[in-house]
């Protein structure tokens, strides 16, 4: 099915030359001057090249029909990463290629959507927020006023981010999955 250019995000795929892309990062571009364009950044699912592209945003792109559900992620091992479909209890493995940096922000349990195309899975998105240990931080300063409002710490997936001042070893947070972001001290 054909769509505008401007209309295409993250984790869609486009069919380009006989050969299916899924959208990395998608961003539109207004300069002062000139047309207005949709920068693509595009993953080849058959061999996992990247491939960057720009179309005017009002050009059409053939968008392929992927079936989209929502799936629990079970486990990981030397396969891939496991999920379920709850309605049907239909398990699918997808590969490292498809979750790529997303891998430590997948827990168990965790609803996804995934993405398949003609039974393969080729992109999954994951909940806007995640919550998480916080295992090592700097112990607090007190007075410390002068420096930066935010200090690094390590939560239970590996992953290193920054935290306000009053957050402790032992404490749960909220993050953003896109990025590690901090956002909130957790609800629990």
């Amino acid at each position: 099915m054909k769509v505008i250019a401007s209309s295409l995000r993250k984790g869609n795929v486009v069919e380009k030359d006989g050969k299916l892309y899924v959208i990395l990062f998608a961003e539109n571009i207004h300069p002062g001057k000139g047309t207005p364009v949709t920068q693509l950044d595009m993953r080849r699912i058959s061999d996992g090249v990247k491939v960057s592209e720009r179309y005017r945003t009002t050009e059409q792109v053939e968008r392929a029909y992927v079936e989209e559900r929502e799936h629990t992620f079970l486990y990981r091992d030397g396969e891939g990463f496991h999920f379920m479909n709850p309605e049907s209890y239909d398990q699918v493995a997808v590969s490292e290629s498809v979750v790529g940096e997303m891998a430590p922000y997948l827990t168990e349990g965790m609803a996804v959507q995934v993405s398949q195309y003609n039974g393969i899975a080729i992109s999954l998105v994951l909940p806007q927020r995640a919550t998480f240990e916080v295992v090592e931080t700097e112990p607090v300063t007190k007075g410390q006023t002068a420096s930066s409002s935010y200090k690094p710490a390590t939560l239970s997936n590996g992953v290193r981010t920054l935290v306000p001042p009053h957050i402790s070893a032992g404490t749960r947070v909220v993050v953003m999955t896109a990025d590690g972001a901090y956002v909130e001290r957790a609800k629990d």
